[in-house]
């Protein structure tokens, strides 16, 4: 896979830049979004967290794709500008499953902290 950048344009009022790109894929299918974010990340020196891939179309008859992306200043920036469903599909600032397991073991634990001392001063109000 082979990623050649066509057009990149600043634009300061969203905070971003926008980048048209042409990937050539020789006998390969066309490659996923997450790759491609991986590539963008490599050439633009960013975490890949903040690229949006808008689209990837494919080239009828030859392997070669073209696209758009969009590469965000901070995650807050994104989520102002984007719908749900981009962001959804492109994992932009989606936490990943094990650090949501996490969070929540924190956050039972947390309150089961609260519960047993509210427990123990209800005993002590009652005695």
């Amino acid at each position: 896979m082979e990623l050649e950048i066509l057009e990149k344009r600043e634009n300061p009022l969203l905070n971003r830049i926008e980048v048209r790109f042409r990937i050539k894929h020789e006998g390969e299918k066309t490659p996923e979004r997450e790759l491609v974010r991986n590539d963008l990340a490599e050439e633009f020196k960013v975490n890949k967290d903040l690229i949006i891939i808008d689209y990837i179309r494919p080239h009828f008859g030859i392997a070669m794709s073209s696209g758009y992306a969009k590469i965000y200043k901070s995650v807050e920036d994104g989520k102002k500008v984007e719908p749900d469903y981009v962001l959804k599909r492109n994992n932009f600032g989606v936490k990943k499953k094990e650090e949501k397991k996490e969070e929540e073991k924190k956050e039972k634990e947390a309150e089961v902290e609260g519960t047993a001392e509210s427990e123990e001063e209800r005993q002590k109000v009652k005695m």
